[in-house]
C-alpha cells in the first residue's frame, strides 16, 4: 500500500498513476483502515489534478467509497466475520469533510455526465450523509446551485444512477427542512410520482419504495411543502395507487410494503398534528378526486392483507376526521354483503369481536371516533340507534349502539373497554344527546323489569370486573355526567352509588386499583361541581361535608392526582391515534385525558369552597343572567331601530332620486318654453314687416273671397287658444290650493318633523322645489297669455285693413293683373302663419301634459307625507315605550342598591349622581320632544 501511494504522488506518467489507483481500489475492501489512512489524502488530490481522465478518476472514487462505507462491514458481520475497526466509516467522513472543498468537488464531478465518474460519486456521497448527515447537508446548502446539481440526477436516463440519486436525495431531506423546501422547488414532487407511474405503482419494485420514502421526508412536519403538493394537484395524481382489482390473493412482499407507504403518505397530508386549515384543504381534495372512495373501496375489499386493511383502517379515520362532508360520505358506505350494511356496523363488530387481531380493533376504535369527531349529526345517528323509539323490533338487522351495548357488557375486557370509550365519544361535548341517553332501557334477564344504561353501568361497576372493564366505565360515566346536571341528578337518585364511590376512594389499595380510585374520584368531584342541589339529600354541601368525614380533602385531592401523574395517561394525552404495545396498557383516551385536565382544576377549588361561597357565586351568576337578559332585551330593539333608520334612509334616496328626474323634466320644461319665446318673437317681428308692407301698399291691397275666410279661420283658432289658456289656469288654481293645504298640514306637524328631521327633511324640500317650479310654470304661461292677446290686437289691425281694401276690389279692376303677385305673397304668408300656428298649439299640448305628470306628482307627495306622519307616530310610540322600560331598570337597580347597602356592602355616591344626570338628559329630551 505504501509503495502504490509513493506511485500515485510521484510518477509522471498518467498510466503509471491509473494502474496504482486500481491496485488501491482492489486492496481497500480487505485492507480497510491501511489504504485509508495512508491513501486517502492522494486519492483527493487524483480527484483535483487528473479530472480529464475519467477512468482514474472512477477508480480514486470507489476506493474512498470502500474506505468510508459500511455497507461492507456490516455483510461481514452477517457472516460472522470478526469486526476489525469500530466506526471507521464516520471517522474517515470526517477526516473527508473537514476541508469544505472536498465536498465542493464532489458535487462537481457528479455533474460529469460520464458514467464512470457519476455513478460512483453518487454512491461516494450518499455513504457521506449516512455517516455525517448534519454536517454535509450544511455544506451542500451553502454550496452554489449544490442542490440543484443534485436534483438533476433523477433525470438521468440510465436508471442506475436516477435509483442512487433518489437513495442519495433521501439522505440529504432527512430532518432538514431548508433543503426540503428547495428539493420540493426543484419540480421533485411532479419527477417522483413520475417515476412511481413508470414503475407501476403499488406493482412497482424496490425504486417505488424509495421515492415514496423521499416523498415522506419531503412532507412529514414540513407545512411548507404540504401545501405545494396540493396546490400542485398532485393530491389527485395519488388515487391510481389505490386501485386494487378483485382478486386480492397473493400480494407480494413489495406490494405490501409499497401500498403501506403510500397509506402513510396520505396520513403524512392529513395528520392532526398539521395545521387545521392545512389538514382540512387536503381532506377536501381527497374527498373530490375521488381518493377517499377508492379508499373505502379497499376497505371493503377481500382478501386485503390484515396490515394493509388495518392501515387502511387508520389512513380513512385521519381523511374524514373533523370533516363533515368527508364523514357523511363514510356514513353511506354500505359493505357488499347481502342485505348491504353500513361499513361503520361491520367495522365495530370487528372491534367488540375478541377474535381479531388487537391492532385491528385499535385501528377500528380510531376510526370511529374519527367519525364522530365534531360530528353532532352523526353522534345523534349512533345515539339514535340507542333509544327506544328507533330501535328495530323485527332484530333483522344489527344497529351500532346494540353492537356498543353488547360490548359494554360483554366478558372480554377489551371490549368493554372499547364499548365504553366508543360511547364516550358520541357524547363527547353534546349535552342534548347526553339528556337522551338517560331513555335508554335495557333488559337484563326474563321476568326483570328493564333498568336504564346508566344503572348498568354503575351496576357492572360495582360487581368488582376486572381494572380495564372499570376503568372505562368510568371514563364513560366522567363524560356522560359532565357539564350535564340532569344526568348528575339521575346518577345520585341512585342510593348506592355515592357510598361505592367514597368506599372505593378511602380504601388503601395497590397500585393497580390506585388508577381506579382516582377516576372515582374525579366523578365524585363532577357530581359535586355540575350538582344543580335538586335532591335535598345529595346537595353541594352534604356531599362535601361527606368528603371531610369519610375521605379528607387532602387525601381527595391526592387520589384525584393519581389519574395525571400515571404513565399510561402521558401516553395517550399525546396524539389521537389509540397505539398501545398490548391489550394491557389500553386504558386511557386522548379526549379524556383533556377532560381530566379541564376538571381536575375545579374540581379541586369546588372542594375547598364554603356553603356561603357557593351561595354567592349562586347569586351572581343569577344576577350576570338578568343582566344579560336586560342587555339582550336592549341590543335588539337597537336592531330594530337601525332596520328602522336603514328603511327610512332608503326611503330617502327614493325621494331623492325622484327629485333630480323631476328637476331634470323642468329643466326640459324651461328650455321648450324658452324655445317658444324664440319663435314667437320671430313670428312678431315677421308680422310687424307684412304690416308695414301692406300700409305701403294701401292703395293697390286686394282681397278675394278665399283671403278673408282664411282670416275668420285664424281668428276661429286665436279664440280656442284663449279658450284652452283659460282651462289650464284653472288647472293651475287648482294645484295652487293643494299645495296651500300641503303647506298647512307641514305647519301642523312642524315639532313632530324637527324630531325626525335628519331622516325626513328630504320630503319638505322636494315639496318646496314643485312648488316653485309650478310657480314658474304659472308666470311662464301668463306671459305666454300676453303674447297671445297681443296677438289677438294685430288680428284685429289686421281685419280693419282687409275692410278698407273692400271699396278698391270694385273700383280699381284695371291694376288686378298687377296686383297678383302679391296676392300670392299674401296668402303664402297666410298659410306660414297657419303652420306657425299649429306648432304653438302642439307645443301648448305638451305643456299641458307636463301640468299633468306635476299634479300627478303632487298626490305621489300626499301619500309619501301621510305616510311619514304614521312612522313619526309610531317612532314617538316606541320612544314612550323605551322610557318606561329604563324606568323600571332604575327602579331595578335602585332595588340592588338598597340590598347591597343592608348586606354592608359600600355604594358610591358617583352611581347615584350618573343616574341623576341620565334622568335629568332623559327629561329634557322629552321637553324637547313635546316643543
Amino acid at each position: 500500500i505504501q509503495k502504490l501511494c509513493d506511485r500515485v504522488a510521484s510518477s509522471t506518467l498518467l498510466d503509471d498513476r491509473r494502474d496504482a489507483v486500481r491496485a488501491l481500489k482492489s486492496l481497500s475492501k480487505k485492507y480497510r483502515l491501511e489504504v485509508g489512512i495512508q491513501a486517502m489524502e492522494h486519492l483527493i488530490h487524483v480527484l483535483q489534478t487528473d479530472r480529464s481522465d475519467s477512468e482514474i478518476i472512477g477508480y480514486a472514487l470507489d476506493t474512498l467509497y470502500n474506505v468510508i462505507s459500511n455497507d461492507l462491514e456490516e455483510e461481514e458481520q452477517e457472516e460472522n466475520l470478526p469486526k476489525q475497526v469500530d466506526d471507521l466509516g464516520s471517522q474517515f467522513t470526517e477526516i473527508f469533510i473537514k476541508q469544505q472543498e472536498n465536498v465542493t468537488l464532489l458535487l462537481t464531478l457528479v455533474e460529469e455526465f460520464d458514467f464512470h465518474v457519476r455513478w460512483p460519486g453518487v454512491k461516494l456521497l450518499t455513504s457521506l450523509l449516512k455517516q455525517q448527515g448534519p454536517q454535509v447537508q450544511q455544506i451542500i446548502l451553502v454550496s452554489p446551485m449544490g442542490v440543484s446539481r443534485l436534483m438533476d440526477l433523477l433525470a438521468d436516463s440510465r436508471e442506475v444512477i436516477r435509483n442512487d440519486g433518489v437513495l442519495l436525495l433521501q439522505q440529504l431531506t432527512k430532518s432538514n427542512a431548508a433543503i426540503q423546501k428547495i428539493v420540493a422547488f426543484e419540480n421533485a414532487f411532479e419527477r417522483l410520482l413520475d417515476i412511481v407511474t413508470e414503475e407501476g405503482n403499488s406493482d412497482g419494485g424496490i425504486v417505488v419504495e424509495d421515492c415514496l420514502l423521499l416523498l415522506q421526508n419531503l412532507l412529514k412536519n414540513n407545512n411548507s411543502n404540504q401545501n405545494f403538493f396540493k396546490e400542485g394537484s398532485y393530491i389527485q395524481r395519488m388515487k391510481p395507487w389505490f386501485e386494487v382489482g378483485d382478486d386480492n390473493c397473493g400480494w407480494s412482499a413489495q406490494k405490501v410494503t409499497n401500498l403501506h407507504l403510500m397509506l402513510q403518505l396520505v396520513r403524512v397530508l392529513v395528520s392532526p398534528t398539521n395545521p387545521p386549515g392545512a389538514t382540512s384543504s387536503c381532506q377536501k381534495a381527497m374527498f373530490h378526486c375521488g381518493l377517499l372512495q377508492q379508499l373505502c373501496t379497499i376497505l371493503m375489499a377481500t382478501g386485503v392483507p390484515a396490515d394493509i386493511l388495518t392501515e387502511t383502517i387508520n389512513t380513512v379515520s385521519e381523511v374524514i376526521r373533523g370533516c363533515q362532508m368527508n364523514q357523511d360520505y363514510f356514513a353511506s358506505v354500505n359493505a357488499p354483503s347481502n342485505p348491504p350494511r353500513p361499513a361503520i356496523v361491520v367495522l365495530l363488530m370487528s372491534m367488540v369481536n375478541e377474535r381479531q387481531p388487537f391492532v385491528l380493533r385499535c385501528a377500528v376504535l380510531y376510526c370511529f371516533q374519527c367519525f364522530l369527531y365534531k360530528n353532532q349529526k352523526g353522534q345523534g345517528e349512533i345515539v339514535s340507534t340507542l333509544l327506544p323509539s328507533t330501535i328495530d323490533a323485527t332484530g333483522n338487522s344489527v344497529s351500532a349502539g346494540q353492537l356498543l351495548c353488547g360490548g359494554l357488557f360483554s366478558t372480554d375486557s377489551l371490549s368493554n373497554w372499547c364499548a365504553a370509550v366508543a360511547l364516550a365519544h358520541a357524547l363527547q361535548e353534546n349535552a342534548t344527546l347526553k339528556e337522551q341517553l338517560l331513555r335508554v332501557q335495557l333488559a337484563t334477564s326474563i321476568g326483570n323489569p328493564p333498568v336504564s344504561l346508566l344503572q348498568q353501568c354503575t351496576n357492572i361497576l360495582s360487581q368488582g370486573s376486572k381494572v380495564q372493564t372499570r376503568v372505562g366505565l368510568l371514563m364513560l360515566l366522567c363524560t356522560w355526567l359532565s357539564n350535564c346536571s340532569i344526568a348528575v341528578t339521575h346518577f345520585l337518585h341512585n342510593p348506592a352509588n355515592i357510598p361505592f364511590l367514597t368506599g372505593q376512594i378511602a380504601e388503601n389499595l395497590g397500585e393497580e386499583e390506585q388508577l381506579v380510585q382516582g377516576l372515582c374520584a374525579l366523578l365524585l368531584g363532577i357530581s359535586i361541581y355540575y350538582n344543580d342541589n335538586s335532591l335535598e339529600n345529595y346537595r353541594k354541601e352534604k356531599l362535601k361535608q361527606l368528603i371531610e368525614k369519610r375521605i379528607g380533602r387532602e387525601n381527595f385531592i391526592e387520589k384525584l392526582g393519581f389519574i395525571s401523574k400515571h404513565e399510561l395517561y402521558s401516553r395517550a394525552a399525546q396524539k389521537p391515534q389509540p397505539s398501545f404495545s398490548s391489550p394491557d396498557h389500553m386504558m386511557f383516551d386522548h379526549e379524556f385525558t383533556k377532560l381530566v385536565k379541564e376538571l381536575e382544576g375545579v374540581i379541586s377549588k369546588a372542594i375547598y369552597k364554603s356553603s356561603e361561597e357557593d351561595k354567592k357565586e349562586e347569586e351572581v351568576k343569577k344576577t350576570l343572567e338578568q343582566h344579560d337578559n336586560i342587555v339582550t332585551h336592549y341590543k335588539k330593539v337597537i336592531r330594530e331601530q337601525d332596520q328602522e333608520l336603514e328603511e327610512l334612509k332608503q326611503r330617502i334616496n327614493t325621494l331623492t332620486s325622484q327629485n333630480e328626474q323631476l328637476q331634470a323634466t323642468v329643466t326640459q320644461q324651461v328650455s321648450q318654453i324658452q324655445q317658444h319665446k324664440d319663435q314667437y318673437n320671430l313670428l312678431k317681428v315677421q308680422l310687424g314687416k307684412d304690416a308695414q308692407h301692406h300700409n305701403s301698399h294701401s292703395e293697390t291691397f286686394q282681397m278675394n273671397g278665399i283671403q278673408m275666410e282664411e282670416a275668420s279661420k285664424l281668428k276661429e283658432e286665436l279664440e280656442e287658444w284663449k279658450n284652452k289658456h283659460e282651462l289650464l289656469q284653472g288647472q293651475l288654481r287648482e294645484k295652487d290650493s293643494v299645495i296651500e293645504k300641503l303647506k298647512s298640514s307641514q305647519l301642523e306637524m312642524g315639532t313632530t318633523e324637527q324630531s325626525l328631521q335628519t331622516s325626513k327633511s328630504g320630503g319638505l324640500e322636494h315639496n318646496n322645489e314643485l312648488q316653485k317650479e309650478l310657480e314658474m310654470l304659472r308666470s311662464q304661461i301668463q306671459l305666454q297669455s300676453a303674447e297671445i292677446s297681443k296677438l289677438q290686437i294685430e288680428n284685429q289691425k289686421l281685419q280693419v285693413m282687409n275692410t278698407t281694401a273692400d271699396p278698391v276690389l270694385g273700383d280699381s279692376g284695371a291694376t288686378a293683373a298687377n296686383n297678383s303677385e302679391l296676392d300670392g305673397r299674401l296668402e303664402q304668408e297666410v298659410k306660414e302663419l297657419k303652420s306657425e300656428v299649429k306648432a304653438l298649439s302642439e307645443e301648448k299640448e305638451s305643456l299641458k301634459q307636463h301640468l299633468d305628470s306635476s299634479s300627478s306628482t303632487v298626490a305621489i307627495l300626499q301619500d309619501e307625507k301621510s305616510k311619514l306622519q304614521q312612522e313619526v307616530a309610531e317612532s314617538k310610540k316606541e320612544q314612550d315605550d323605551l322610557l318606561v322600560l329604563l324606568a323600571d331598570q332604575d327602579q331595578k337597580l335602585s332595588a340592588l342598591k338598597i340590598k347591597l347597602k343592608d348586606l354592608g356592602v359600600p355604594v358610591e355616591d358617583e352611581d347615584d349622581i350618573e343616574s341623576g344626570d341620565q334622568g335629568d338628559e332623559d327629561e329634557d329630551g322629552d321637553e324637547e320632544e313635546q316643543d
